[in-house]
C-alpha cells in the first residue's frame, strides 16, 4: 500500500508513527494525533461553498465535502471506498427564543441528531470505517452507552463488515440499543460500566484483529472535525463568540479544537472562537480536573444523560489541550438542569436527547456567573435525536423521575369521552 500523505504522532511524547500503522495509542500509551501536512492543502471558502451546489456524494456529505482536511486520498480512492451515508449536513437552527431563556440574544443550535442514525457519531463513523476498508479489516469493534453502537453497525452494514458492540448491562436506552440490533450488530453486555467495557474492547481487538472504533482511534476524530467546518460554513465563515458542547469522552471537543486549528492554519477562518464543554455533575472528571489544574482522575458516572456517562474518559489529554488552545473553559450541570434544559429545547419544536441538553444547560450555567456575555453569538451542539431516549421524554413530564422536580413538564390530559369536558379543557 503506497505512503498517505499524514503521520501518527503521540500526544505525550510527541513520538511519531506510519499514517496506517494498526495501532490507537504510542509504546508510551498515550493517545494519537492525525497530522496532516497542512502546507499541501489549497482549500479555500470558493470550493468549499461551490460543493454545496455538486451532485458528486462526497460533496454532499457534510464530512467528505472537507476531504482534504479529513482523509486527503485521491477522489477515485474516495469514492471507491468512502462508507457514507449522507452524514452531516445537518441544521444549524436560530435559538433565539431559547436564548432569551437563558440570557443569550445571538444562540445558534447546530442539531447532530439529524444525521442518519441520530447523532454525531456518523461524521466520525464515516471515516473509521472507511479507514478499516482502506486497511483490508474484516471486522469492527467498540463499547457504547448507545449512539456509537448504533452509528458503527450502520456503517459496518452499508460495508460489509462484522460487527462487535461491547454495552453496559441494563444502562444502555431501547432507542439506541434497539439499532445495533437492527443493523446486526452483535451485542454483548457485560457485567460493569462504559469503562470497564472499553477496557475489555481494547483488549479484544488487539488479540483478534479486529478494528477499534472508539474515539481513542485518531480518525474518528477526524471525521468529527467536519462539525465545526460545517459550523462555520453555516455562518457564511464568521467566527462565532463560543461554542458549547456536552463533554463525556471527549473526543468530540478533541476534534472540534482540532479542526479551527487547522482551518484556521490554511487561512479559511480569519479568528477562532472560544469553547465551552459542559459535564455532568455526576460524571464530571474532566470539571474536576480543569479547575483543579491536576490530571484526570476517573470517577464512578452516575448521570440521567447516558450519552455522557463516562468515569474515565480515554480523550481527556487532547482536550485538555484544545480547550487551553481556543482559551475556553470547563463547567458542570446537574441532572435536574440538563431535564429543564431539555423541555425548553423540546418544546421549541428542536428536541434533543438529554447529554445534548446539558449544552444549553451549560451555557445558562455561564451566562449567569458572567462568562458568556448576553451579547456574545454562542453555537450550541445538540449530539443526539429526541427519539434516542424516549423513556426520559415520557417520564419527565409525568413526573415520575426519581430525585428530579419536573419544572416544566406537560403532562397528558385525562378525559371522559364528553364534547363539553374536552372543550372545556382546550380553553383553559
Amino acid at each position: 500500500m503506497d505512503e498517505v500523505p499524514w503521520h501518527l504522532a503521540c500526544v505525550r511524547c510527541a513520538e511519531t508513527y506510519s499514517g496506517l500503522d494498526l495501532r490507537y495509542r504510542c509504546d508510551c500509551s498515550g493517545t494519537l494525533d492525525v497530522i496532516h501536512d497542512l502546507s499541501r492543502c489549497e482549500l479555500t471558502r470558493e470550493i468549499l461553498d461551490s460543493r454545496l451546489s455538486s451532485k458528486d456524494p462526497l460533496d454532499r456529505s457534510g464530512v467528505w465535502r472537507f476531504r482534504e482536511l479529513i482523509l486527503p486520498l485521491a477522489d477515485d480512492k474516495l469514492q471507491e471506498i468512502a462508507a457514507a451515508r449522507g452524514e452531516g449536513s445537518t441544521n444549524l437552527y436560530d435559538a433565539s427564543t431559547i436564548g432569551l431563556e437563558v440570557g443569550v440574544e445571538d444562540l445558534w443550535l447546530k442539531h447532530e441528531g439529524e444525521n442518519p442514525t441520530g447523532s454525531f457519531k456518523d461524521r466520525g463513523m464515516t471515516v473509521g470505517i472507511t479507514l478499516a476498508k482502506l486497511l483490508e479489516m474484516n471486522a469492527v469493534a467498540c463499547a457504547s452507552t448507545g449512539n456509537t453502537s448504533a452509528s458503527m453497525a450502520s456503517y459496518a452494514a452499508i460495508s460489509g463488515m462484522d460487527a462487535i458492540i461491547f454495552i453496559p448491562e441494563g444502562k444502555i436506552a431501547f432507542g439506541k440499543l434497539s439499532q445495533a440490533l437492527a443493523y446486526g450488530a452483535k451485542t454483548i453486555q457485560i457485567e460493569g460500566d462504559f469503562d470497564d467495557a472499553m477496557a475489555l474492547v481494547q483488549e479484544i481487538c488487539d488479540s483478534e484483529g479486529i478494528y477499534l472504533l472508539n474515539s481513542i482511534n485518531p480518525f474518528r476524530i477526524e471525521g468529527q472535525k467536519a462539525i465545526g467546518f460545517e459550523i462555520m460554513q453555516d455562518l457564511d465563515w464568521q467566527v462565532p463568540d463560543w461554542i458549547a458542547l456536552p463533554g463525556g469522552n471527549l473526543g468530540n471537543n478533541t476534534a472540534i479544537a482540532k479542526g479551527l486549528l487547522e482551518l484556521h492554519e490554511v487561512g479559511i477562518i480569519d479568528s477562532l472562537p472560544r469553547i465551552a464543554v459542559v459535564q455532568a455533575a455526576g460524571a464530571n472528571p474532566l470539571y474536576t480536573a480543569w479547575t483543579k489544574g491536576v490530571d484526570i482522575e476517573p470517577v464512578k458516572a452516575d448521570t440521567i444523560a447516558t450519552a455522557i456517562k463516562i468515569g474515565n474518559p480515554v480523550s481527556w489529554r487532547k482536550s485538555m489541550r484544545g480547550i487551553t488552545a481556543l482559551d475556553g473553559v470547563v463547567t458542570e450541570v446537574t441532572d435536574e438542569q440538563i431535564l429543564d434544559a431539555k423541555a425548553l429545547i423540546d418544546a421549541a419544536g428542536i428536541g434533543a436527547e438529554p447529554a445534548s441538553c446539558a449544552t444549553v444547560a451549560g451555557i445558562r450555567r455561564l451566562v449567569q456567573e458572567g462568562v458568556i456575555g448576553p451579547q456574545e453569538r454562542v453555537v450550541g451542539m445538540l449530539t443526539g435525536n429526541l427519539l434516542k431516549d424516549p423513556d426520559i421524554v415520557v417520564n419527565y413530564h409525568m413526573g415520575e423521575l426519581e430525585g428530579i422536580e419536573s419544572h416544566r413538564a406537560n403532562a397528558p390530559v385525562s378525559a371522559p369521552a364528553d364534547i363539553d369536558e374536552i372543550r372545556r379543557i382546550i380553553r383553559q
